[in-house]
């Protein structure tokens, strides 16, 4: 089946930019999203707003969904006004929204009645890199599919790696997520040891940059940015781990470690809806 009609689940920083790409990619797109504000806000690039995820479901080959939290995608998928009560035959569900990988595994299970085919695709290099098109995606699912959809993800992603069967992509951006905070909260301590004995960190940054300890999140100085999910993916990993009885000690401190830095910023830890 070629796609040629992609839905957009979630107008926000990440989905906004996605559906412009995907319209200016020659698709014929809808958005929805709880917002009316994120709605406007792409029609001018020609996406079509959708009254709930049963409408966008009947109008589109590929439904993107990037919610928040896990349950937000259960409700998408399986709520009374939700993709699966507007899917027709062949509809293809790619999950966006960074969830655990149970959680993937789980909605495909409870869907299996249906002609539907889940993809897990959570992406990576942030905001701006959606602006630009410039995402990163991890994949998982039937290659086949996936394979069906590239063209469509090449609209918005510059790298895209298919990484095995449902959840593997999920997989993919836990352990991402997870290196990712270390390494802020490597550079944010190690500055702060720096300061408190007296080494300017500009000057430093500059030679940790040509260093063995250069590090993208020390590249991009990540952690002035806003980060409101750190905890959210610490806590997944951490599930992840408990469930399988995997001792993962650093991984809880730097839950920690990126609570305080978020404390320091002023930022809160967002809520489910």
């Amino acid at each position: 089946m070629e796609i040629k009609r992609v839905g957009v689940v979630g107008l926000g920083k990440m989905g906004g930019p996605l559906a412009r790409h995907l319209a200016a990619g020659g698709f014929e797109v809808s958005g929805h999203d709880v917002r009316a504000e994120a709605r406007d806000a792409v029609a001018d690039a020609g996406v079509a707003a959708a009254a709930n995820c049963s409408e966008l479901a009947g109008r589109s080959d590929l439904a993107i969904v990037g919610v928040g939290f896990d349950s937000e995608v259960e409700a998408v998928v399986f709520g009374s006004d939700g993709l699966l009560a507007g899917a027709r035959p062949g509809l293809v569900i790619a999950i966006a929204s960074t969830i655990a990988p149970a959680t993937m595994k789980d909605i495909a299970a409870r869907a299996s009645g249906a002609d539907i085919a889940f993809l897990d695709i959570p992406m990576c290099r942030g905001e701006q890199a959606a602006i630009d098109g410039n995402l990163l995606i991890m994949g998982g699912g039937d290659r086949a599919v996936f394979d069906t959809c590239r063209p469509a993800f090449r609209t918005f992603a510059g790298a895209i790696h298919h990484l095995g069967a449902l959840g593997a992509g999920q997989v993919g951006k836990m352990v991402n997520n997870l290196v990712l905070w270390a390494c802020i909260s490597a550079n944010v301590e190690g500055m702060r040891l720096a300061e408190d004995l007296g080494v300017e960190t500009g000057p430093l940054r500059d030679a940790l940059l040509e260093s063995s300890a250069r590090n993208w999140a020390l590249d991009t100085e990540a952690h002035k940015w806003p980060m409101p999910w750190a905890e959210k993916d610490m806590s997944i990993v951490l599930r992840e781990a408990d469930a399988l009885r995997l001792s993962l000690p650093l991984c809880g401190s730097v839950r920690e470690v990126i609570k305080g830095i978020k404390i320091d910023l002023g930022q809160g830890m967002p809520t489910e809806r």
